[in-house]
């Protein structure tokens, strides 16, 4: 396909770190692109060898047709002939330059006074960096990567350096601009909450390599592996044994307790299961139709904002995560006997 990203890379850092990694991405069907991992996966160093910042030491990146890095061929593109936005964690804005002439510094036309009006800057255009928000700083820095009219925009950590609160009422924002930017975008990141909300399909890196590519949805929900699961941030990922397989469903042995799931047909080693997908309840009766109800006791109850994290000894350790109101209905203390309840269709089986 021509409307495609295509990169496969090498390099070795003098840390001893070497990063291997291929990702292909349809960039019409596919916008917002996050590439999410754990810190010193190799996230940011992926990103400067796609705007040619740095050089692999063996590989090719491929855009749209156009061959931008080919070490076989000896084709190595500059920056500005790969016309790649980048947008740095700190924003990188120029401190003597007032808002308008920040955005139009790299202007390829004369889209200022638009690329103003878009992002709600107009009203601060004679105003200095210093003398904004973090969050309007981040505005500044994306309508001036767009005003260069990028082939492809690249996010490194764009809400790591504003604080929590306004993070939160960012992310949001920062998505609407990016899908209506007309820009396909790859944004960094090693936070959930942002790849939800970011992103409409995603890559994981882990250990310098991409492991998985899908969806959000489907890569938070069905990891490729263990390794996968817990960089996504699943709260539980359980060693298990297959010990029957019937009617499309398949038993797996935790310890001493039993799971029942969806038969992928493969050999599991390890079941995933989400916090959020564990119910509790006092009585096993309340929850009869549900194939899965292991007993347990309350480890800890630990309070996120609305939402309750509740750790439990099933034989195993297995950690819920219900409302907060929840908690204090069932008046959850450690060493109170709770059933934990998991529905088949929330197990996911992996090697």
């Amino acid at each position: 396909m021509a409307d495609e990203l295509n990169c496969a890379c090498r390099k070795r850092l003098p840390s001893g770190f070497t990063l291997d990694a291929s990702l292909r991405i349809g960039l019409a069907e596919s916008p917002v692109t996050v590439l999410f991992g754990p810190s010193g996966a190799g996230k940011t160093t992926f990103l400067r060898l796609l705007a040619g910042l740095d050089q692999a030491d063996s590989g090719e990146i491929r855009f749209r047709g156009e061959v931008w890095y080919d070490s076989a061929r000896g084709i190595r593109l500059t920056p500005q002939q790969r016309r790649a936005g980048f947008l740095f964690q700190d924003y990188a804005l120029f401190p003597h330059l007032t808002v308008a002439r920040n955005v139009g510094y790299a202007a390829r036309r004369d889209n200022k006074r638009e690329l103003l009006e878009t992002f709600g800057l107009a009203d601060l255009a004679e105003r200095y960096p210093r003398a904004i928000s973090g969050g309007q700083q981040q505005r500044v820095a994306l309508a001036r990567a767009l005003a260069a009219e990028p082939a492809l925009l690249l996010l490194d950590e764009p809400l790591s350096a504003l604080d929590a609160a306004t993070r939160g009422r960012t992310r949001h924002e920062l998505r609407r601009m990016l899908a209506s930017g007309g820009v396909p975008s790859i944004v960094v990141t090693h936070d959930r909450m942002e790849a939800v909300a970011l992103g409409d399909r995603m890559a994981v890196m882990v250990d310098g390599r991409i492991r998985q590519q899908g969806s959000v949805e489907e890569v938070f929900r069905h990891p490729a592996d263990a390794q996968v699961a817990e960089s996504v941030g699943m709260e539980n990922v359980l060693p298990v044994v297959v010990v029957d397989r019937k009617d499309g469903l398949v038993t797996v042995e935790v310890g001493a307790a039993r799971l029942q799931c969806l038969d992928t047909e493969a050999s599991p080693a390890w079941a995933c299961i989400r916090a959020e997908d564990v119910a509790l309840a006092r009585q096993t009766a309340e929850v009869s139709s549900v194939r899965n109800r292991l007993a347990g006791r309350v480890q800890s109850v630990l309070l996120e904002g609305p939402l309750a994290r509740v750790e439990l000894d099933c034989g195993f350790p297995l950690v819920a995560a219900i409302t907060a109101q929840s908690a204090a209905d069932m008046n959850l203390r450690p060493g109170d006997p709770v059933y934990a309840v998991v529905k088949a269709t929330a197990v996911h089986l992996t090697a």
